[in-house]
């Protein structure tokens, strides 16, 4: 089913164009509800479906559910408490998620509007969900357009919600009461679903150009955006229905096109724009003569522009050729990018999809985490992924610099500023980043008194060197990262309260690697990059052992112990337990004292009873595992479940 050309329902003509066109959509649904063989006195269907059902369905619209349940938060903010909800279907129309008013959500459930339920045309008759799933287009049914008398009472707006090939692949709806009906929510549901399509459409093109563009420079980065997506060589890979609308062309007439027949501007150009420290908006004269104004982010997995110009499909460099600096640059590149971090752990799949909706949106980035968690890994592969990947990432730990020297290397400094200071001066970090990417490590323990400069850098989008009187346009982004709680330390007086939220934009937190489900994996790849040709591999016996270590150095601790085992090891293929260090297995020995189940006669002595005796073994693993059950419950080979029903308490 693809989706229809929607209406743009803020502009007046049109709403009235589509407002006119419901009463028609409303009789052929009715007609078709007919032909399905429903009644309008039928009762609808209450039985949900079982829930590891839902599960499964939830998984298989993963990418739909993580970008729409965002937006599905912020459009229930803008109706809560007017007797709705706001409902997320598949494109089969079954109910993949909803939140809402308690009040209403009790009368939603007596006609099954709950996740789990189908509200197809074909179960439900005529209704917002099915009938705009049937027509491919916005649709409102109210009170009694419902086909089935038992809905009635319900008033609904939905909208289909497309993938970039123009495919439904589910439905945004607000249901409410027929009484609480407002004439703004289609609008409101509408734009939701651009945005949701928006988000899906940048996820889906990974090793490409997307260039985002409007006649109006102040509407690139809202909703009325066009965006389209070219290979690395320019052909056309996709565009969404604004841009669509834009170009003037159909998705089948712009297969034949490339960046440079569609917007007047080589490829090269492009690159070459985006290689200087301060790239503005492009300025563009499409194939029609319209001038446009965008905002391109070069995704690219081969950072080697000049072949991808003269074959779209890059061809590998030839065994016997030496690697250039560019070349190992780009693998490094490739290497560090956020794909290469999608190593399987839920946790840290949001984190990336996060952080990925704001890249190239100038908003800064806060990294939480326990040290050697991955901070500047992440940041690194942030920049990478970013329109600024050919510009300067430049990362300072504050922690790491003398109090005394972290304000001439974070601002630079004039010739003569201080005693010892070189001749002719020095630049500083923030502006070695200019254009580019600033990471600051343990901003926490920056010092107080340099706390407020920086914040007026960040203001201003100046520097002035020491000893300068001369201020310096400087353009980056922005990247913190800490292992402190900065509130703690704002209520200690030890961080600025205004900086902390000038830094804060969007604040991610990564899990320590005793919380990680991808354990695995990660060795895996550790091996094959310490290693550099990947024929190392661990034992089932080390691997489990893996699995019950708290690992307090996180993966630094994890990269030094393979490291040292690669060594070890030599010729043997398999890491073996000769293979580990002495301090890695006297670490076990403790963990394994302190899992170790009392005696029979220890528990007898105690006058304890079975139930007892395995709640007391539970608790001694949960102790030795930090409170992680999931560690525990591999750590006694059982289930969660039977970790949560053995200690009822346990939270």
């Amino acid at each position: 089913m693809e989706y229809q050309t929607a209406p743009d329902l803020n502009n007046p003509r049109m709403s009235v164009a589509w407002a006119d066109n419901m009463p028609r959509i409303i009789e052929t649904s009715h007609h078709r509800s007919q032909q399905y063989g429903l009644r309008r006195e039928s009762a609808p269907e209450y039985a949900p479906m079982a829930r590891n059902d839902l599960s499964l369905l939830i998984e298989q619209n993963r990418l739909l559910h993580a970008h729409a349940v965002p937006a599905m938060e912020t459009l229930y903010q803008q109706i809560v408490n007017t007797h709705n909800m706001v409902i997320l279907t598949d494109a089969q129309g079954v109910i993949v998620h909803s939140l809402g008013d308690d009040d209403f959500l009790e009368k939603a459930s007596r006609v099954a509007l709950q996740p789990g339920v189908a509200w197809s045309e074909q179960s439900r008759g005529t209704n917002a969900i099915g009938t705009a799933i049937a027509e491919g287009t916005p649709t409102l049914v109210h009170a009694d357009q419902h086909f089935l008398s038992a809905n009635h009472f319900l008033t609904c707006s939905a909208a289909p919600i497309a993938d970039h090939h123009g495919n439904v692949i589910g439905v945004l709806d607000v249901s409410g009461d027929q009484r609480s009906y407002h004439k703004h929510t289609m609008a409101l549901v509408r734009m939701s679903a651009l945005m949701i399509e928006n988000q899906l459409f940048s996820a889906a093109f990974e090793d490409a150009i997307t260039l985002r563009f409007h006649t109006r420079p102040e509407f690139i980065g809202t909703l009325m955006e066009g965006i389209a997506s070219f290979s690395p060589g320019g052909r056309f890979l996709a565009a969404n229905r604004n841009g669509l609308f834009q170009l003037g062309l159909s998705t089948a007439a712009l297969q034949s096109h490339t960046f440079s027949s569609l917007f007047g501007l080589p490829v090269s150009a492009l690159f070459d724009h985006y290689r200087t420290a301060s790239p503005g908006l492009l300025n563009l004269c499409m194939h029609n003569g319209v001038s446009v104004h965008g905002r391109a982010q070069l995704r690219l997995s081969n950072g080697i522009f000049q072949q991808s110009l003269t074959n779209d499909r890059a061809a590998p460099a030839p065994a016997s050729a030496p690697i250039s600096a560019s070349q190992a640059a780009s693998a490094a590149r490739r290497l560090s990018g956020l794909r290469y971090l999608r190593t399987g752990d839920q946790q840290l799949e949001l984190v990336i999809e996060k952080v990925t909706r704001v890249l190239g949106r100038d908003i800064p980035i806060m990294i939480m985490g326990e040290t050697g968690t991955g901070k500047e890994l992440l940041a690194q592969a942030i920049h990478n992924d970013s329109p600024r990947a050919m510009s300067p990432f430049v990362a300072v730990n504050c922690a790491s610099i003398p109090e005394t020297l972290i304000e001439s290397e974070l601002f630079g400094y004039e010739d003569g500023a201080f005693t010892g200071a070189r001749k002719k001066g020095a630049i500083g970090k923030i502006l070695q980043a200019n254009g580019g990417t600033l990471f600051l490590d343990e901003i926490g323990d920056m010092p107080f008194s340099l706390q407020a400069r920086l914040l007026r850098v960040l203001q201003e989008r100046m520097v002035t060197p020491l000893g300068s009187d001369k201020s310096i346009p400087v353009n980056v982004e922005l990247i913190c990262a800490t292992n402190h709680n900065l509130r703690d330390r704002i209520a200690k007086g030890l961080f600025r309260e205004d900086l902390y939220y000038r830094l804060n934009g969007l604040v991610v937190k990564l899990p320590p690697l005793r919380e990680r489900t991808d354990l695995e994996t990660v060795v895996k790849k550790i091996l094959a990059t310490e290693s550099n040709n990947g024929r190392y591999h661990v034992s089932p016996e080390i691997l489990q052992l893996f699995r019950q270590h708290r690992w307090p150095g996180n993966f630094r601790q994890l990269t030094n112990l393979l490291r040292t085992a690669i060594v070890m090891a030599g010729d043997e293929h398999e890491i073996c337990l000769r293979h580990m260090p002495d301090d890695f297995l006297d670490d076990i020995e403790q963990i394994a004292a302190q899992t170790a189940p009392p005696s029979p006669a220890q528990m007898v002595a105690s006058g304890a009873n079975l139930e007892e005796m395995e709640q007391s073994v539970i608790l001694k693993s949960l102790e030795a595992h930090g409170g992680n059950v999931s560690a525990t419950a591999r750590a006694l080979g059982v289930s969660r479940n039977t970790i949560y029903r053995k200690v009822p308490n346990l939270k």
